[in-house]
């Protein structure tokens, strides 16, 4: 029974590990190893062709791909990377399906024989290779044999293996797809001497320019009329896709003060464990912090200033403090070593009193005055949030955080360095005024620690409470209130954006398949559900449509006039080369232009980087396509006009036989690749497609 238990776990292995790392066969579609996996569902989620892909299928594949993104970047993917991958793994199944159907129409099959040849023949699959294996890494076929005689007793090892073999089938069906798909590609002699010419082609160029932007704007003169025809002239750079003007509530997604006490409490409980461990580095790995291990010794002043001064209060081998927060974090951190420092790091607080807008003796009176009320037993951090000069630090009750030697002007450093702890000195004069100082902390060692951290994230209940706020906005203004109102009412600020039909990436919101879903079809005044985002939850609202068509001139008049002046400018630039060309002709050019002759070495394919000129491959193409001698005469790019003679033209080496299978082998993919993406797409607009997961799904 236990060999039974054995094999029966490593095929578990094989389907869902495996299934995964090959089912990527190709581009097209990188989840054909779930098409065999469909559950049971009659939900018609999604119908390709009349083919239902069902509810269950879907999740799976969904949470195949939400694993993959967890394994990558060892973290759960976020409200709006979790819609991404909805999105593709919808597509993902549609292209399947469509594959498929493909293969069928094609007749192409796998037979019990190929399938044979997968398992027990001389070159088994690398999926029966990894799990199937003896010692000396040599396929156990008794193995498999004992998995075939005995899966009739066992339904779910029976199961298994016959996904196993769906499994097989699929990707060597796939295989013989591919194969026909690069039947299909010739690369020629011709193809290959072209490309090995295009990639070895080198020449040398003299030449004169002129570039557009060295006239001045005062140089030329663009009338209004002028810049209403270049628009006319340009207008199709103006055209839009139909357009949405969204207005938009939300709330970001913080943890609520209960949520950081509730964190803080849970770290709290962990402290004895903590300081318990001998082995921290496994005690952050179970945990899951946020902060990973490391042994290196920090002074004071490379940590945050809270973590610093929460050590500082205890500075002894095995030590835990905490918890604090810091960088969005509650932490809990526990010194394992220390070592002398090579130089005291101190932490300090201090009220500043500015002679910007005050005489000296009036600063320094006021210094005084609040000396002697803190020496009474006044509040320092109320008397430097309330007096203080310094913006960066009086908000924070005049606190300077961790500093070392050099850090501050030198007057004030002496007499911090001169202080006792928590004695107040001064006043200390600077160039900036007079400062009251109190040195809280001061330290002269290193210290190696280990850092446990949870991110501040807000609670179930927290983001439930966002939700039902965006909730009732929502409701209220779908039964009449007017929505600015009602955002008014809930305290809720109000942003607003332009989107078009297709644009995925939108100005302070990022991609957004459920907006973008949302807005499609669209009319002025619909209203959307609550949309979560990464780091917010929104509700939108449309407050007016624009069909597809063109911007008008008084919308993009001034993204327009610079365009229209250098296009003036290119207009009186060419004019002058194409005059002194005539009268001068290549030699003569520089001078009478007043420029310089100059030249461009080593000009290929790859490189299109003209001195002076900038990025220009219509001169690469010129250069490379002429003879030594020849000229281009003159010739306008997007940067500037030139005119160029060729110089010298680089011999092309001898195409070897192992260069021409190199280029073969290079091209044959490139084709390959094209072939196949305008083919899946061909299927895809020829295929019926319904999508029912906005009406089926319950998210």
């Amino acid at each position: 029974m236990g060999t039974m238990t054995n094999i029966r776990e490593n095929t578990g292995v094989i389907l869902w590990i495996l299934v995964f790392a090959f089912g990527v066969i190709w581009v097209l579609q990188d989840s054909g190893g779930v098409d065999y996996l469909s559950g049971t569902s009659a939900s018609n989620l999604i119908v390709v062709d009349g083919e239902s892909i069902s509810h269950q299928e879907y999740r799976e594949a969904l949470d195949q791909r939400l694993d993959a993104y967890r394994q990558q970047t060892g973290q759960a993917a976020s409200a709006q990377r979790r819609e991404i991958e909805e999105e593709r793994t919808f597509e993902d199944l549609v292209e399947d399906r469509l594959i498929k159907h493909e293969m069928d129409r094609l007749g192409i099959q796998v037979s019990d024989d190929e399938l044979y040849e997968m398992i027990l023949g001389e070159d088994p699959h690398p999926v029966i290779v990894a799990n199937f294996s003896d010692q000396d890494g040599n396929v156990d076929r008794a193995m498999i044999q004992n998995v075939v005689e005995n899966m009739d007793q066992d339904p779910q090892l029976r199961e298994q293996w016959l996904q196993l073999e769906g499994f097989l089938r699929q990707e060597r069906r796939q295989q013989k797809l591919v194969s026909l798909l690069q039947s299909s590609v010739r690369i020629s002699e011709s193809d290959i001497r072209a490309a090995h010419k295009r990639e070895n082609q080198r020449a040398d160029a003299e030449y004169v320019a002129l570039r557009y932007a060295a006239l001045s704007d005062d140089e030329i003169e663009v009338t209004e009329d002028d810049i209403r025809a270049f628009y006319d002239a340009n207008r199709e750079d103006y055209r839009r896709e139909r357009s949405y003007e969204v207005q938009y509530a939300s709330i970001p997604k913080v943890a609520a003060p209960e949520d950081t006490t509730a964190i803080k409490d849970d770290l709290r409980g962990m402290k004895d464990e903590f300081a318990a461990t001998e082995d921290p580095e496994d005690f952050l790995q179970r945990y899951a912090s946020e902060r990973e291990f490391t042994d290196s010794f920090f002074a004071l002043t490379d940590l945050e200033d809270a973590i610093a001064s929460a050590i500082a209060e205890n500075m002894e081998v095995g030590a835990v403090s905490g918890p604090v927060v810091a960088n969005d974090q509650v932490n809990l951190m526990k010194i394992l070593d220390l070592q002398p420092a090579d130089e005291t790091v101190m932490r300090a607080r201090h009220i500043l009193i500015s002679t910007d807008d005050r005489s000296d003796a009036e600063a320094q009176e006021l210094a005084n005055n609040l000396l002697a009320e803190l020496r009474d037993g006044g509040d320092f951090n109320a008397l430097a949030r309330e007096h203080s000069e310094d913006p960066g630090s009086a908000n924070r009750g005049g606190d300077l955080g961790w500093f070392g030697p050099g850090s501050m002007v030198s007057a004030f450093e002496n007499a911090a360095q001169n202080a006792s702890i928590g004695d107040i000195v001064g006043p200390v004069q600077t160039e900036f005024g007079y400062h009251l100082i109190e040195v809280m902390q001061r330290v002269d060692q290193e210290v190696q620690v280990a850092v446990y951290a949870q991110n501040m994230e807000p609670s179930i209940a927290t983001l439930r409470d966002i939700e039902n706020t965006l909730e009732d906005l929502q409701y209220y203004t779908e039964e009449g209130a007017d929505f600015e109102e009602e955002a008014a009412r809930l305290n809720l600020s109000l942003e607003r954006v332009r989107v078009e039909d297709g644009q995925e990436d939108i100005p302070q919101i990022g991609r957004s398949p459920s907006l973008q879903s949302f807005l499609e079809g669209a009319r002025r005044g619909d209203i959307s559900d609550v949309i979560e985002l990464d780091d917010k939850m929104v509700v939108a609202r449309v407050t007016d449509v624009e069909s597809a068509g063109y911007r008008s001139f008084e919308e993009v008049r001034d993204a327009v006039e610079p365009r229209a002046i250098l296009q003036a400018k290119r207009e009186v630039q060419v004019q002058r080369m194409q005059e002194a060309y005539e009268e001068h002709g290549f030699d003569g050019l520089a001078e009478a232009l007043g420029t310089e002759l100059r030249t461009a070495s080593n000009v290929s394919h790859d490189n299109t980087s003209v001195p002076g000129l900038g990025r220009e491959t219509r001169f690469a193409g010129q250069v490379l396509g002429l003879d030594e001698g020849d000229e281009t005469g003159v010739t306008e790019g997007e940067n500037g006009v030139w005119a160029a003679r060729v110089t010298r033209v680089a011999e092309i080496p001898e195409l070897t036989d192992d260069r021409r299978a190199q280029i073969r082998q290079q091209l044959q993919q490139e084709r390959i690749m094209e072939l196949q993406e305008s083919w899946i797409e061909n299927l895809k607009a020829n295929a019926s497609i319904t999508d029912n997961r906005d009406r089926i799904l319950v998210q």
